[in-house]
C-alpha cells in the first residue's frame, strides 16, 4: 500500500490537477503543497483540507478490517446506482446491504 503522501499526489494526478491547482482549492501556496507531496509531515487540518480538495475523506481503519475495506473499495461491479446488486433466486436483483453501508461493523460495533 502506498503512503498517505503518495496516494495524496496520485488522487491529484488522477483528478488532472497541477500543484499550482491546489493553491485554489485549499488555500496553501503551491511551494507548501509540493513539499507536502514530497518530504512533508503536515499537520491534521492541513491533511483534512487537502483530502477536501482532492474530493477526498480521511479514515482510520482498523488493520484487522483493512482487507474487507480494500475489498469493498476494489469491488469493480458496481451497478447503474453505484451499488452492488445481487441476483436472489427468483432471478431478480436485490440490493446488497454491505453496498448500502459498506462501513457496517467494521468498528466492531452493533448492528
Amino acid at each position: 500500500m502506498d503512503s498517505l503522501l503518495e496516494q495524496i499526489k496520485k488522487r491529484r494526478i488522477a483528478l488532472e490537477l497541477k500543484q499550482h491547482d491546489m493553491m485554489l482549492r485549499v488555500g496553501i501556496s503551491r511551494q507548501q503543497y509540493q513539499r507536502l507531496e514530497s518530504k512533508g509531515n503536515p499537520r491534521l487540518d492541513t491533511l483534512e483540507l487537502v483530502a477536501k480538495g482532492l474530493k477526498s475523506e480521511l479514515l482510520l481503519i482498523p488493520q484487522e478490517k483493512l482487507n474487507a475495506v480494500l475489498a469493498v473499495l476494489a469491488d469493480d461491479n458496481p451497478s447503474s446506482t453505484g451499488a452492488p446488486t445481487k441476483q436472489s433466486k427468483t432471478g431478480r436483483e436485490q440490493s446488497d446491504p454491505l453496498a448500502d453501508d459498506p462501513w457496517q461493523g467494521l468498528l466492531g460495533e452493533n448492528e
